[in-house]
């Protein structure tokens, strides 16, 4: 019996793919697990429900299995939303060999504005290895043939370490804007998962023991709220939303027990291309909080901040310079 039309899933610890061959595009989805935190952003925005959340487990304060994600493969119909909007760039969708994603192509989503770019003339050449080594994803590195910095921009994930490691040399537009608040009060004593599975230095321990925020650092992925043992509640409240002419309603969740959480990640917007559709506005209803008003701290008040210099690996020597 011929498979053309019927997606395949195959999958092992580390990766999960699916393939459909049609007659003329043959079509190959990649989740890569490894870089997947378990963030539910992609089970929160898939429109056929085929994106599925799996817990992690903690022992005695400590993430021993991270969270993570399978696919019913019966329900996805490889749109591609889900590779959009992931923050960890841990999904890859392919067509007739070629990247390409259908909503993107097809105008039915929009394209987030994110980007990293350097400025080697703006560069204390001395931090070259300091940005490099506090790359959380490795992709920084050094072309001496160029003599410069270069940037893997498709799997950089936009945290702005490189910012406060090069001092103003990277610059790095996020897509995502908002805040992460921490309420150390709050949580259960010895438990540092949040910090365990925070792709950046968000979250992390100090040299005293102590769980600290560098909050600049924060994706806005939400996988510090997703492993967590104080969960949020939440209340459900209509929203009509218009779009092409045609107005609908769409249910949208609030967190109602936000001061009793200890970590708290908030999207407000996102930085995207032009674009007017159902499926957009539906995923940004339910992915961003109804907040439009707020400020997010800029690059220049950042550089500033000696906690967030001192998040880095090997801060010290910069430290002592500037003392």
């Amino acid at each position: 019996m011929s498979g053309r039309g019927i997606t395949q899933k195959t999958s092992n610890q580390h990766e999960i793919v699916l393939e459909r061959a049609m007659v003329t595009r043959h079509y190959v989805m990649t989740w890569d697990l490894d870089r997947c935190v378990g963030c539910q952003i992609g089970p929160s925005v898939c429109p056929k429900e085929a994106v599925i959340h799996l817990d992690g487990e903690i022992v005695d304060g400590r993430l021993v299995k991270r969270p993570s994600i399978d696919i019913d493969a019966e329900k996805c119909v490889l749109c591609g939303i889900c590779e959009v909007v992931c923050p960890k760039n841990a999904i890859t969708l392919t067509i007739n060999g070629i990247r390409e994603n259908p909503v993107l192509t097809h105008g039915a989503f929009a394209t987030p504005i994110q980007s990293t770019t350097f400025d080697r003339n703006k560069l204390d050449w001395k931090r070259k290895d300091f940005i490099i080594d506090n790359c959380p994803t490795d992709v920084i590195s050094y072309d001496p043939s160029l003599d410069t910095l270069i940037v893997d921009d498709e799997h950089c994930i936009r945290c702005r370490q490189c910012e406060i490691a090069s001092n103003g040399a990277f610059q790095v537009v996020q897509p995502w804007q908002g805040k992460v608040v921490l309420r150390r009060d709050r949580c259960i004593e010895g438990c540092f998962a949040c910090a365990d599975i925070c792709p950046t230095r968000a979250l992390r321990i100090n040299n005293e023991g102590g769980l600290v925020l560098a909050d600049y650092f924060c994706i806005k992925c939400g996988a510090c709220m997703q492993v967590c043992p104080v969960k949020p509640e939440y209340e459900t409240y209509d929203v009509t939303i218009e779009s092409s002419g045609v107005t609908h309603t769409v249910a949208h969740q609030r967190v109602i027990n936000a001061e009793q959480l200890p970590i708290q990640v908030e999207r407000w917007r996102i930085l995207h291309e032009p674009v007017r559709s159902a499926a957009w506005v539906e995923a940004l209803t339910k992915l961003a909080d109804d907040k439009a008003g707020e400020v997010e701290m800029d690059s220049k008040r950042a550089l500033r901040r000696r906690d967030l210099l001192t998040a880095l690996k090997g801060a010290k020597l910069f430290i002592d310079e500037d003392e």
